[in-house]
């Protein structure tokens, strides 16, 4: 492997700004360690080789010229949600196969301002629907640690490329956990920003009152400078929140040099509980030891409604996809199948839905049409709502008491691919503990924290685990302060940083 790939993005950034090499020389190296082992882990499904070399020139230039910012000229993988002009997008779905968008989504947009040079489209579920990647209408991506296992979802495409050194940032978007997840489950740090302080404008919706866009990097700092780099707010976004970025670049430097004294942690007693896997509560106990040990009082808290959230979430995020979705009609966006004069509109429209969408997206129109069906709405959907205002309730109730919650951020370690289709309902427990935050909208990170035996391999394979670390509306430094300061002193421990404990591919 190239060693440009393996430095982290703060140190090749400093490297293009020094002269000691070049955004073009960074690019080709990672365009060529895509070519290399992109066919096994099925990250990227579009590498737009020939536009990054032209970014890496322009950034190149900047830097020359004295105007390049922290990141001008480092790579960058997008997951394919976001709408990128003259670049394939697809979300993961067949409807959109071969579109080629006239406009950019906010976040990309800004990136290419700040000078980041994108590498290619990420792979993704389709639409972003799914915990393990296999619902992309393309092909699964696989995880960097065990080619045969998931590397999460529906950002498993991002986690995957940043886990295999295919790219040292990327961007993905979290509904209900789909950023922290696959960052567990790959080894690497994810982050869902407070949501409103992300741009949704340009991102295809699933479900809008969740979608929060948001990184994922390698190391803590790489993930707030990319985090710095994308968020503000947007007037093209009706529920962007116009509020000061929170200094999360800052508060990662700090945490990595302060500790945490005088912090307060508070560990969710909801989260600990069901589908908890003995490795895994193992890795997470440890952790709390770290914390206490860099100043932290950890105290055991109660937020009694969150392990309602997989229900309420199951409701309202349906619920609002079956709308959103009602646009790919045959009529207005993508494919159109049944259109030779013999189909009725009604028709040519139920042979396109039909055709154009995957198993599990057929599967969540449906949940959400009969939740928000007259006679049901009450039932469902208004409870659901209901639920989501006492889970918010619950955290503000916590932040009295402490500064940020805390879990695994998933209860297993990667599952094996396949497992998804043969049981998918528990598959959707698997979201219990990052819904609560994607359902008040709160901030929170996943940060690897250790290696668990796998109880399907009978303790040969040792996969990442994650730490969740959920911080007050608008607070995200906290996330950042308490990641950095867990990741030095682990780091410390180990003498490197986690993910080189990654086997080779």
């Amino acid at each position: 492997m190239n060693e440009i790939t393996r430095m982290s993005a703060a140190e090749l950034a400093a490297a293009i700004r020094t002269g000691q090499t070049t955004s073009v020389e960074a690019t080709t190296a990672y365009l060529e360690r895509i070519a290399a082992v992109d066919e096994r882990t099925g990250a990227f499904l579009h590498v737009s080789a020939d536009l990054a070399l032209a970014r890496a020139k322009d950034a190149d230039e900047r830097v020359r010229s004295g105007t390049a910012g922290p990141l001008t000229g480092v790579p960058v993988a997008v997951k394919d949600a976001f709408v990128t002009r003259g670049v394939p997008t697809t979300a993961g779905s067949r409807f959109l196969e071969g579109w080629l968008p006239p406009y950019e989504s906010t976040v990309t947009a800004r990136l290419a301002d700040a000078g980041l040079v994108m590498l290619g489209k990420t792979n993704m579920d389709e639409f972003a629907m799914g915990s393990t990647n296999e619902n992309s209408a393309y092909r699964p991506a696989a995880n960097p640690w065990n080619l045969q296992r998931t590397p999460g979802g529906s950002s498993g495409g991002s986690a995957a490329a940043v886990g295999a050194y295919e790219a040292p940032l990327a961007l993905g978007t979290d509904t209900g956990g789909s950023i922290r997840q696959p960052a567990a489950l790959s080894g690497i740090v994810g982050m869902k920003p407070t949501y409103g302080t992300s741009s949704r404008y340009g991102v295809i919706a699933f479900s809008s009152s969740l979608d929060t866009p948001g990184p994922f990097g390698r190391t803590v700092l790489d993930t707030a400078l990319l985090h710095e780099a994308m968020s503000g707010h947007d007037p093209r976004d009706a529920t962007s929140i116009d509020a000061p970025v929170s200094p999360v670049v800052q508060a990662a430097r700090r945490g990595a040099a302060d500790g945490l004294a005088g912090l307060t942690v508070g560990v969710v007693s909801e989260l600990l509980a069901e589908g908890l896997e003995d490795g895994v509560r193992a890795e997470f106990d440890a952790a709390l030891d770290v914390l206490r040990s860099l100043g932290a009082d950890v105290r055991e808290v109660s937020c009694p409604h969150f392990r309602h959230g997989v229900s309420a979430y199951y409701l309202i995020a349906p619920s609002e996809a079956s709308s959103n979705l009602a646009r790919f009609d045959s009529v207005r966006y993508g494919l159109r199948v049944g259109d030779d004069g013999e189909h009725s509109l009604e028709e040519v429209m139920s042979l396109t839905r039909e055709a154009g969408f995957g198993p599990e997206v057929k599967r969540r129109i449906i949940l959400g049409t009969y939740a928000l069906s007259a006679g049901y709405h009450d039932e469902f959907y208004a409870q659901a709502l209901r639920i989501r205002t006492l889970i918010a309730r619950d955290f503000a109730a916590a932040f009295e008491q402490v500064d940020v919650l805390v879990s695994p951020t998933a209860p297993t370690v990667a599952y094996p691919l396949g497992k998804a289709n043969t049981d998918p309902l528990a598959i959707y427990l698997l979201d219990l503990t990052t819904l609560p935050a994607s359902l008040a909208g709160t901030p929170a990170m996943s940060v690897p924290v250790g290696l668990a035996d796998d109880p399907l391999e009978d303790g040969e394979q040792r996969l990442p685990v994650g730490l969740q670390i959920m911080a007050p509306e608008l607070r995200d430094d906290r996330c950042y302060l308490v990641a950095a300061a867990l990741e030095a002193a682990q780091d410390a421990a180990r003498g490197g940083v986690f993910l080189e404990g990654a086997p080779a591919l």
